[in-house]
């Protein structure tokens, strides 16, 4: 269901999709963005004025982070051992970080090209602890586009 012209979202809940599976349980996700690099172009003006004009360059890899409650699922395991022992082509994959309204339904998609896992960390353990155990995983992706 589309947002009404003008309305924001509230980040209620977020899923990651990979291989047509979808995680709903994450909790956080954090680094998404589109980034592009800046070229200055120094040329003097007609006139003989010096000025600087900026054009947009190459479109920058990046990096995207996502946490959830620690579970038996080890769907993240899974996917960082094949990256870790250079099975790329078993890491490498297309996938996407979905935004859910309160009701359930997809907002908004963002497509990950080419993501592979970086990192597992898993949330400090302490004795006696009362806080959730989480696992966040560093996800790096070629490119990013937005549905």
């Amino acid at each position: 269901m589309p947002l009404p012209e003008l309305d924001s979202s509230v980040g209620h809940s977020f899923g990651l999709e990979f291989d047509g599976v979808v995680i709903k349980q994450i909790t956080e996700v954090s680094g998404l963005k589109m980034e592009q690099d800046v070229i200055e172009l120094k040329q003097n003006t007609a006139d003989g004025k010096y000025a600087v004009k900026k054009l947009p360059g190459r479109p920058k890899a990046g990096e995207v982070t996502v946490t959830r409650g620690l579970t038996e699922d080890n769907s993240f395991e899974t996917w960082i051992k094949s990256s870790r022992f250079g099975k790329m082509s078993d890491a490498r994959k297309n996938g996407a970080i979905i935004v859910y309204d309160y009701e359930g339904q997809a907002i908004k998609r963002y497509q990950l090209v080419n993501a592979w896992p970086k990192s597992l960390e898993i949330g400090t353990l302490k004795a006696g602890d009362t806080s959730v155990l989480t696992e966040k995983l560093s996800i790096t992706y070629e490119s990013m586009e937005v549905e």
